[in-house]
């Protein structure tokens, strides 16, 4: 997963906010059209996507509606378009921020940081017990230890930061173990039941790793 995707038509603008934000120690991928966008998206997710407007084929409202319908990433739109009616448009499809063109990339940055810092300065994750360190990749359970594999803490992990949202099983599957990997779906399905056995207190009746049939997983 990178930290950022860019969406952007324009080579020149998309290369040059890549190689500001590379400089920042973040890592970046780069789409200049909506479909491409949302393909890299759905195979390797973003921790953050930059999107604009006026893309080729799917426009930048349609790829922020089609983000939201699975995760909460963090979207930030910049655009030419600063008609006060674009900008609600794009809030209303749950966009985080605005920005209009010429962007100022000391300003962009500045709110980057911010929306890191407020979604991703703690190592922990917790919920009703469950603490997850992203730094030491450790889990505790009402304060006893569990061991993890590394696809058990990748895959929990990206649950957790997704709280709330239901993850389709292919954006996961592509997420942890790679498009190119030679496993199988089934895979994610021993891992999530490995998961409930050492969070859950009814494995069998979970109330934290949700399965949503037919479309994915949810933490709950």
């Amino acid at each position: 997963m990178s930290d950022i995707l860019i969406v952007e038509d324009n080579q020149e603008i998309g290369a040059l906010t890549a190689d500001f934000l590379r400089k920042e120690g973040y890592s970046v991928s780069l789409a200049g059209d909506g479909a491409k966008a949302l393909a890299l998206y759905e195979m390797y997710g973003a921790k953050l996507v930059l999107l604009d407007i006026m893309l080729p084929g799917l426009d930048g409202f349609t790829i922020c509606s089609k983000i939201r319908e699975t995760s909460n990433t963090p979207i930030i739109i910049m655009s030419a378009k600063s008609g006060k009616e674009d900008k609600l448009n794009g809030l209303m499809l749950g966009a985080d921020d605005y920005i209009e063109k010429p962007v100022d990339i000391d300003l962009l940055v500045a709110k980057i940081k911010g929306i890191f810092k407020r979604r991703f300065g703690t190592d922990n994750l917790s919920k009703d017990g469950i603490v997850l360190n992203r730094e030491l990749q450790t889990l505790t359970v009402n304060g006893e230890p569990k061991e993890l594999t590394g696809k058990e803490f990748e895959l929990l992990k990206i649950l957790m930061e997704n709280h709330g949202t239901t993850l389709k099983k292919d954006y996961l599957f592509n997420t942890v173990w790679g498009s190119d990997s030679d496993s199988e779906l089934q895979t994610l399905t021993v891992h999530m039941k490995r998961l409930r056995e050492k969070i859950e207190a009814d494995p069998k009746n979970p109330k934290h790793l949700i399965t949503v049939w037919g479309v994915g997983y949810r933490f709950e």
